[in-house]
């Protein structure tokens, strides 16, 4: 999950005059002080060494308090020359030829997209394509292309390494289980694939709302901003594969396909607020949807959140943290609840699996967090904020015995 700030800043600038920093200030509406950037990395080639200054010249308001303060991290990706095809009518318009299906007249601009991993708050990304843009005609230094390239190779790598040293960070109550320091090269791998995922699903999501698509544009965007993906990152085109090859090439594609499809469903569906996730639940899958489902009907029953409530609310972090650990889970986890299916899986399989244990703990300790949110807002009442957190952290410790079972 990523904090998306665009629509609630006001202007900013970012400064990349020194080598391998990236400093800054963005003003949101609704804050008197500015985010403060303080971050480890460089831009792509068109900001290498200059200062950019943006604007708004429509801000919303949405965005709490709980996001403010000295940004320290690390730099994503960051280019104010990103291409995007811009509607030439209103978005009210856009929305009406979208339900009659009906195409609409655009132009290409450039997008600004700033990314970064925040020590704080996680991945936080602005992408528009109305800002007003000024970048300083001087530089103080020159990126060549190839540094360019190796810079977008490490940006994919950034998201694995980063929320796994920010995952680790939190400290629960109770002591967790020792990890393995060491992670094997399958697990390191499979963190890399998950990295480049995200991205690449964050990017279908914001085109297919940009641009008002339907599901039924899924494949072709897929395969279009796949392919953008590997141009900007300077990969080579795909080679002829080996028969082993093309066995692990399958067995990647699937996880692939189960990852869209749980990233579907997370932007879609409702089905979780049913009484089955699927026919067959691994019973640690089973526990962690039985617990969103009772959250769900509890704040819904008692009236602890309005429509008008922000996504960074307390109570809301608390529900959608539960929520997609669930989903995680079940993908997962939910094929181990059927005789044919031995724990743990096989090779191939099994970075895909610890990918997903290790999002549900992030979402798991997301839960947390927002927990201490309710505790010092004093919401909900205390006797459900208390059974509420022994219930997270039952199941925390499941998933992390798991992580330890399917690493040794």
């Amino acid at each position: 999950m990523a904090w998306r700030i665009e629509e609630q800043v006001v202007s900013g600038e970012i400064d990349n005059t020194v080598r391998g920093r990236v400093t800054g200030q963005i003003w949101l509406v609704g804050q008197l002080e500015p985010l403060i950037l303080d971050l480890e990395g460089n831009p792509w080639r068109d900001l290498a060494g200059t200062r950019l200054r943006f604007s708004n010249p429509k801000p919303v308001a949405g965005i709490s308090g709980s996001l403010g303060g000295l940004q320290q991290g690390l730099v994503g990706d960051i280019t104010a020359s990103r291409k995007v095809r811009v509607p030439d009518i209103s978005m009210e318009e856009l929305l009406e030829r979208y339900e009659r299906h009906e195409s609409f007249p655009w132009h290409w601009g450039n997008s600004l997209y700033l990314e970064w991993f925040s020590t704080s708050h996680g991945r936080v990304m602005i992408e528009s394509a109305d800002y007003t843009l000024k970048i300083d005609p001087e530089r103080t230094w020159e990126m060549s292309e190839e540094e360019e390239s190796e810079q977008r190779r490490a940006n994919g790598e950034v998201m694995a390494g980063f929320m796994d040293r920010a995952v680790s960070s939190w400290e629960l109550s109770e002591k967790s289980l020792e990890e393995e320091e060491v992670r094997p090269s399958w697990e390191i791998e499979a963190d890399q694939e998950a990295a480049r995922m995200d991205l690449l699903m964050d990017r279908i999501e914001a085109r297919m709302k940009r641009e008002g698509l339907s599901s039924v544009n899924w494949d072709r965007i897929w395969k279009e901003e796949r392919e953008r993906l590997r141009r900007e990152r300077g990969e080579p085109e795909p080679e002829d594969l080996t028969p082993e090859q093309e066995a692990e090439r399958s067995a990647w594609i699937g996880e692939a396909n189960a990852a869209a499809q749980e990233a579907l469903a997370e932007m879609e569906a409702e089905g979780w607020k049913g009484e089955q996730i699927s026919e067959r639940k691994h019973p640690v899958a089973g526990l962690t949807h039985d617990l969103a489902l009772r959250i769900y009907q509890d704040i819904e029953k008692a009236g602890w959140l309005n429509e008008s409530d922000q996504q960074e609310h307390p109570l809301r972090e608390v529900v959608d943290g539960v929520r997609i650990a669930a989903t995680k889970l079940a993908g997962a986890l939910n094929r181990f609840s059927d005789e044919e299916e031995v724990w743990p899986p096989d090779e191939i399989h099994a970075g895909g699996v610890l990918v997903r244990l290790k999002k549900a703990r992030e979402c798991l300790k997301d839960t947390l967090a927002g927990l201490e949110g309710c505790e010092e807002q004093d919401l909900a009442t205390p006797a459900w904020r208390s059974s509420i957190l022994s219930g997270v952290k039952k199941i925390l410790q499941k998933v992390e015995r798991l992580i330890v079972e399917l690493r040794r």
